[in-house]
């Protein structure tokens, strides 16, 4: 892939819905990699559309939401129909000016997005998406998420445009806590969790609200495992944050494709709990040897550099892990000749 593999981005539409996207917050990655993509520096952007093994659509969902969507205060302006108009003109004006939509139904073209709507753009026409390639954090098998040809992406967040290098944390035997969660309950799942367990553990620390005393990062840092319950959507940025710190991530979810799953087998990194098994979280973890724990964490350690934002991106990096992703779809697919 680092020796051949070129990207070409349409060079139509006009920011800030096309060729731009937030660079920080939570939907940072979409931002992030249109940059980088469209960067003359970039080593996989291609230099005209024939040299191209693929084709990046450079439209931005968060930035639609908030420049379309949120000056708009009523209820009713919430649905998604015009999200759906947006990319669907977008994808009407590159494929009348060009070939290589028509000639592979869309099947050598690809979008990236970390926004919760983002996967809604499919709904009103699938025979038009029928081939093409979604990466997005919203990775829900149970509302149509396809992982033979759509991709997983994490959900980072990144408050100051970079992420950073990984912060480890304690030492695997300096980790007093056994299992930590810090958030709102959004979502059926995180009100299971905190009905189940918040504020009545010492053991496993459920909180919606952090008592005084150490900040968020600083109780994953003295973590074993570190609770990872889907919200109303299924990624949550606390797997890259758990990961982050040398935290073993227990996933929380019945329908989430997780990043990356072609070529990471986190069942070596990660624990993952149904969520019916949500009141036995303490049994089951308790219930881990020791041996395997350190193995567990070892591994996390390992895989760290995979969930790194590099800019420009390193190989191996949370970019190159999109691309290589994106790499292997395209293997699948011949076009007809």
């Amino acid at each position: 892939m680092m020796k051949r593999f070129k990207v070409w981005t349409y060079g139509e539409g006009e920011q800030p819905l096309v060729h731009h996207g937030p660079l920080k917050d939570i939907y940072a990655i979409e931002g992030q990699f249109i940059d980088e993509i469209e960067s003359d520096k970039s080593h996989f952007r291609a230099r005209h559309p024939e040299e191209a093994h693929v084709f990046f659509l450079p439209f931005s969902v968060a930035n639609i939401v908030d420049y379309v969507y949120i000056p708009i205060t009523t209820e009713t302006d919430f649905y998604r129909d015009r999200l759906q108009r947006i990319v669907m003109d977008y994808i009407k004006v590159v494929a009348d000016k060009h070939s290589y939509w028509n000639r592979s139904n869309g099947a050598d073209h690809f979008m990236l997005s970390c926004h919760d709507w983002a996967p809604d753009i499919s709904v009103p026409n699938h025979e038009l998406y029928m081939n093409f390639i979604r990466a997005l954090c919203n990775a829900n098998t149970s509302e149509g998420f396809m992982p033979i040809r759509d991709i997983s992406i994490p959900e980072i967040y990144v408050p100051n445009g970079t992420l950073g290098a990984p912060l480890l944390g304690e030492a695997p035997n300096n980790r007093p806590i056994l299992a930590f969660f810090g958030g709102r309950a959004h979502g059926d799942i995180r009100k299971s969790l905190l009905n189940n367990w918040k504020d009545k553990d010492s053991d496993v620390q459920v909180h919606e609200y952090l008592p005084i005393g150490p900040s968020y990062t600083k109780i994953m840092g003295q973590t074993k495992y570190c609770l990872c319950a889907s919200g109303f959507e299924v990624a949550s940025p606390r797997v890259v944050e758990a990961i982050s710190m040398g935290c073993v991530p227990v996933i929380i979810s019945d329908s989430y494709n997780l990043p990356f799953s072609d070529v990471l087998n986190w069942s070596q990194f990660s624990i993952q709990i149904p969520v019916e098994k949500i009141p036995d979280i303490k049994k089951i973890l308790q219930g881990i040897p020791y041996e395997k724990y350190s193995k567990l964490q070892k591994n996390v350690i390992k895989v760290q550099r995979h969930f790194v934002l590099n800019r420009p991106a390193k190989p191996f990096d949370v970019l190159h892990m999109v691309l290589h992703s994106v790499w292997l779809r395209r293997l699948n697919f011949a076009l007809p000749a």
